[in-house]
């Protein structure tokens, strides 16, 4: 895409070695509220209809559901608050069961969020459509699918171009939902303050009516039901323990705060609207949300001066619960690629999807999640009833799962923490809760659209497990390169004096020349030198060194070893981490350059920092050239014996886009190919990508 078009749509690039950029990007907590706590609170637009729904004539038990459901929110995020203490970096249901349940577990947890967050985007969409189609003609509604597609389209821009820019825009669409929600429930309760006694009779005889067809446990199970088809209602609580890596310094108290924020809104405004039902005797209409009826049997009489101003607040709180409901689809986008970053750190999905735009955006994650949004979309055609049941199912997976791992730790460490019987109890209850709603959730709906979604998570944790094992043969077989060629121990002996000299000059406050280092004999530029790229210090490197130097004997008169740091989501947490970034790099390359001077070679090496490698080399070739004229820039590439897709995905070749783009503006270069063995399977532990140098 030409560059003023593609800043034009997602802005201009973000300057990833600012000092402050990771302070720019993140989310206050107001900020956070909006962008994480819209999901749990637009929630209230289609759990509390569910759920009611479900009662049937027995509307009776609705003020006693109200109250389960706000004290489950109330549960699960005190829940996840401990979560987010316990687990400061972020990641949420993922990590927790990884840490506390072990990988295989942490993957079931990570796949399930994954189907989750796509489900969000499309629930969110679905939901805003059908509250804004409640008050338009039933012979315009052929216009909902369309009007979904292009809020998904205007949504997947935005989040492209950045999250707290995305969250910002949107703003104003939260504030006008809190307030005409607040009127609606101040209206529909506080004005029905003085019939106490008459509801409560009302509501006495209803349950006497209840019991009488249906039997104590009839009514029971009736209730239990119906607070289980009510799961989406809790669905957005786990979105602040997953963003808490995005969010300002000090993460752990802004986290906190954008959950006591979310539980207490949504508790109010799902519980109350529950309980809006019961005292205006709503009841389910075809064709319109139980909201809009809701509405209608309050407000449409509303008049001011002769003026009809309660069809225009209907109108009005509608389009903010539609509007709100599209803003709930940024949970879905902030959270899902970060997810994703998580598991392909842990190497589960393809390492691509840990890579950071210009934008400082996870732009791989984010067309991911709207491409397969808006399949989810065409399948159900935007039917909200067969998406929540899609979208319960895998919330509760997630949330037994971290209340499991949690409850597991709280046993485990109980000598390390005093006040492990405070915290312990929320917990299991939690799983008690969880477990209860995903199981009567698969049981009452698995032939509505359960058996699909739970299809879903399973191939998709299948594909994780394969992936998993192609990167640990592809590990293996580096370390079979390093066992062909270990690094000589006088590099070892030299680079640690070395590193230890530079720290305690770093410590004195000189400058330890970050972005270049020169050996202790530099290369003369007036002569032939191997300008050779580089990632972490490794065999496939020094493979590479004494290919070039048999391919071109006696050419070269000394070589100079760069190399890209790239920021990736691991990364760009703060500026502690992009400064451990470039130490590895520096400690990588100055292993490199002694390593040339054991075999004769005068060494330097330079590097860049950004977030795509290809464009970051370029401009590193480039400048290497012009220093040194005579250079010849080189590469090593993993080759695998079979060309197939599966590897094209799962690896970029990074080697071929630099050449690609170097010889476009006249630098030549090659390719050195280093075959590695993938037959042996044997399971090896898996690096982090920050531990493992430059993933290409």
């Amino acid at each position: 895409m030409p560059t003023s078009i593609r800043r034009f749509f997602f802005g201009a690039p973000k300057d990833v070695k600012d000092p402050h950029a990771f302070h720019k990007l993140s989310l206050i907590a107001f900020l956070a509220w909006v962008g994480l706590g819209a999901d749990g609170l637009s929630s209230s637009a289609y759990g509390p209809d569910e759920s009611f729904r479900a009662l049937g004539e027995h509307t009776g038990l609705a003020f006693f559901l109200a109250l389960a459901t706000a004290a489950t929110v109330f549960i699960i995020s005190y829940g996840y608050s401990r979560i987010i203490e316990h687990f400061p970096s972020g990641g949420g249901g993922y990590v927790v069961a990884t840490s506390l349940l072990g990988p295989r577990v942490g993957v079931v947890s990570g796949a399930a969020l994954l189907v989750d967050y796509v489900l969000t985007i499309t629930i969110s969409i679905a939901s805003g459509a059908d509250a804004i189609f409640s008050f338009i003609p039933e012979r315009l509604h052929w216009l909902k699918l369309p009007f979904t597609f292009t809020g998904l389209a205007i949504l997947t821009l935005m989040n492209m171009r950045g999250a707290k820019e995305s969250v910002s825009a949107l703003v104003p669409i939260f504030g006008i939902f809190l307030v005409t929600h607040a009127i609606v429930l101040i209206v529909a309760i506080g004005g029905h303050l003085g019939d106490v006694g008459a509801v409560s009779a009302e509501v006495k005889s209803n349950l006497g009516t209840s019991v009488k067809n249906l039997g104590i446990v009839g009514a029971l199970s009736l209730f239990v039901r119906a607070y289980s088809m009510g799961g989406g209602t809790y669905t957005g609580i786990e979105a602040v323990s997953n963003g808490v890596a995005m969010m300002r310094e000090p993460r752990v108290q802004t986290a906190k705060k954008t959950m006591v924020l979310m539980a207490v809104s949504l508790a109010i405004t799902a519980g109350g609207i529950m309980l809006s039902y019961l005292l205006l005797h709503a009841h389910a209409e075809e064709g319109k949300t139980m909201n809009a009826v809701l509405l209608e049997r309050m407000a449409s009489g509303w008049h001011l001066g002769g003026v009809k101003i309660g069809w225009g607040f209907i109108i009005v709180t509608l389009v903010s619960e539609g509007a709100l409901l599209f803003v709930a689809a940024q949970a879905g986008f902030l959270d899902g690629p970060r997810v994703m970053a998580n598991m392909a750190t842990d190497s589960w999905l393809p390492h691509r999807f840990a890579a950071l735009s210009e934008r400082l955006s996870m732009r791989n994650g984010v067309v991911l999640m709207a491409g397969a949004a808006a399949a989810a979309l065409i399948y159900t055609r935007g039917d909200v009833s067969k998406l929540v049941v899609m979208y319960s199912i895998n919330v509760f997976v997630t949330f037994s799962l971290s209340n499991l791992a949690m409850a597991r730790f709280w046993i485990r460490r109980r000598k390390e923490f005093p006040d492990w019987k405070r915290h312990l109890p929320a917990h299991l209850l939690a799983l008690v809760l969880c477990v209860t709603i995903l199981a009567i959730t698969i049981f009452e709906k698995f032939l509505e659209g359960g058996w699909v979604t739970l299809v879903i998570t399973f191939g998709l944790v299948l594909l994780c497990f394969a992936i998993k094992r192609h990167y640990q043969a592809v590990v293996q077989g580096l370390r079979k390169l390093d066992a062909e060629l270990p690094s000589p121990e006088e590099v070892e002996i030299a680079a640690k004096r070395n590193l230890e000299r530079e720290a305690k000059t770093f410590e004195h406050g000189a400058d330890p020349h970050l972005e270049e280092h020169h050996g202790r004999t530099e290369p003369d530029a007036k002569k032939p030198v191997a300008i050779l790229f580089v990632g972490g210090y490794s065999g496939l490197g020094r493979h590479a060194l004494l290919t070039m130097m048999r391919m071109f004997p006696g050419h070269f008169a000394g070589v100079v070893f760069v190399s890209v740091a790239v920021v990736d989501s691991e990364s760009f947490k703060g500026q502690d981490q992009l400064a451990a970034l470039e130490q590895r790099t520096r400690e990588s390359l100055l292993r490199y350059e002694l390593f040339a001077e054991t075999l004769g070679l005068p060494a330097a090496s330079a590097f860049a920092i950004g977030t795509e490698v290809a464009l970051e080399a370029q401009h590193l070739g480039l400048e290497m050239i012009k220093r040194y004229p005579k250079g010849l820039v080189v590469a090593g590439q993993l080759i695998f014996e079979e060309d197939t897709t599966w590897n094209r995905v799962l690896h970029n070749e990074t080697a071929f886009l630099i050449q690609q783009r170097l010889q476009h503006v006249g630098v030549p270069m090659i390719v050195l190919p280093v075959r590695i063995d993938l037959k042996q399977r044997k399971t090896v532990p898996m690096p982090k990508l920050s531990e493992a140098g430059n993933p290409s």
